[in-house]
């Protein structure tokens, strides 16, 4: 069954009916089959969510709120849809489809709980007799843009909030998942959201420019929310900014996992194993760098191997916990990135192995800033250890990176730990904790080449409303001439 375009509360084939595949990264069977729209659709799309726009603007929200609770219920009802549909197209692992599933939902509920925080303030005038306000109103049409690799949970974020503060949306999907975002937008439409609010596209990967830039340019478009890669962020927020429209770009990352002298060891470890291989490493806030003081170095190394080398790795469909990278490629990239690095000096510690996409859990010990990994992102299981002599060196070497999305310390020392965080450019570091971690209502983006713009809470608030200066006057009042 193909996989259809949803477009003003139709479910429609492309308007040529060209269709594409997306195949198993495992099995190398077709996963699903989708229409691939035309610019023609993008119209039909745009016009579609503009027409919807006025009335669903003027929504109340708890009417807003409960589609959007009823939606999250639904949601979670689908579970073991959506866990199939993200193992066959991304080979990610039963396990994490399902925490996606429920990260998701909240993401959802905690939109519905800000219909009612859109708000604004009174603020003096220096007028006599004049009532002076701030207030949010919704921008109109917004672009949403997710990506693969946590399809569920970036899809939702991706509309959920734009659709809480009264824009409509038009979601267009990931070529690697498009029955998996497919499976998120038939939730809101059985949820009862109007024509035209939430719309779909999905697109063949050779159309994907042309279609992305027909979206931006569409002059109903008013504001674009993408995460993704760096590379393709800049081409999003070029076309965005030359249409004047504002842009929310959350982007890769280099997270650094700092472990101070002092450090917790067994939690330093604990942290290391869980932020570099969840998701097989594929995640925008993965542990990319684990940085360790030399004085403790040995010790931490010979643990985190220990650990990292048991991981069981294979068919996502068994019980294992890294699971199949996005294609069989990426292979190729992770043995590249070894490669470089031993042949400069670095000693593989652990993994270094694949079966097809499958991929081991694999440590480099020893890297340094001549090697390709200390700053290109693997966004796999090839993770790089980086000895450091002190807390100047840990916090130089963590702001060594064009990317500043997450970041962890670990200390015993709380003062010597909130001093490392503060001195680090990231938008999210957490103390003693992993560099993975989301929770609906916190702010979420990054700093430098990881994008700019916050989703989360009362921040995406921000992000997808006008903030409008409104007054009520004498109309008897003097004028100069």
């Amino acid at each position: 069954m193909t996989v259809l375009l949803s477009i003003g509360g139709l479910d429609l084939k492309a308007s040529n009916h060209k269709e594409y595949s997306r195949l198993d990264p495992v099995t190398g069977a077709v996963a699903s089959v989708s229409a691939a729209a035309t610019l023609d659709d993008v119209v039909s799309a745009t016009t579609a969510a503009q027409n919807a726009f006025p009335a669903w603007a003027q929504t109340g929200p708890i009417e807003r709120r409960n589609l959007l609770n009823k939606t999250a219920d639904i949601m979670e009802s689908k579970q073991d849809d959506f866990i199939a549909a993200m193992i066959t197209e991304t080979g990610a692992t039963g396990p994490w489809a399902g925490f996606n599933v429920m990260l998701a939902a909240g993401h959802i509920r905690e939109a519905a709980a800000l219909t009612t925080q859109i708000g604004g303030e009174v603020i003096p005038s220096n007028k006599p007799g004049t009532l002076a306000m701030s207030v949010n109103k919704p921008k109109g049409v917004c672009l949403a843009i997710a990506p693969w690799n946590a399809p569920i949970i970036l899809g939702a974020r991706a509309i959920a909030t734009p659709l809480a503060c009264g824009n409509t949306v038009i979601f267009k999907s990931s070529e690697f998942c498009p029955l998996t975002h497919r499976l998120i937008i038939d939730c809101f439409l059985e949820a009862g959201f109007p024509a035209g609010v939430i719309n779909l596209i999905s697109n063949d990967p050779s159309d994907a420019p042309s279609v992305v830039k027909a979206l931006i340019e569409a002059p109903e478009v008013r504001h674009v929310n993408f995460t993704g890669s760096s590379p393709v962020g800049r081409i999003i927020g070029r076309l965005a900014g030359e249409n004047l429209k504002p842009a929310l770009l959350e982007l890769g990352g280099k997270a650094p996992l700092v472990i101070l002298s002092d450090a917790d060891i067994e939690g330093a470890v604990n942290a290391a194993v869980f932020g570099a291989f969840m998701n097989q490493g594929q995640i925008c806030m993965s542990t990319e760098r684990v940085i360790v003081d030399e004085k403790i170095a040995d010790e931490f190394v010979e643990k985190l191997v220990a650990r990292a080398s048991k991981l069981p790795w294979g068919n996502p469909r068994d019980a294992v916990v890294l699971g199949s990278l996005v294609n069989p490629q990426v292979s190729e990239k992770m043995h590249e990135l070894i490669n470089d690095a031993v042949s400069k000096g670095a000693k593989l510690a652990c993994g270094g192995d694949n079966d097809g996409s499958i991929f081991s859990a694999t440590l480099l010990d020893g890297v340094t800033n001549n090697m390709r990994i200390y700053n290109e992102e693997s966004f796999g299981p090839v993770k790089s250890i980086i000895r450091v002599n002190g807390d100047e060196e840990a916090i130089q070497v963590a702001n060594d990176s064009e990317y500043g999305l997450s970041a962890a310390v670990f200390s015993q020392d709380i003062n010597r730990a909130l001093a490392c965080a503060n001195a680090i450019k990231s938008g999210i570091c957490h103390i003693n904790g992993p560099t993975l971690a989301d929770e609906p209502h916190m702010p979420f983006g990054g700093v430098g080449d990881s994008g700019y713009g916050r989703f989360g809470g009362k921040a995406g608030i921000a992000e997808f409303t006008d903030l409008r200066w409104i007054t009520i006057e004498d109309p008897s009042q003097h004028y100069p001439f």
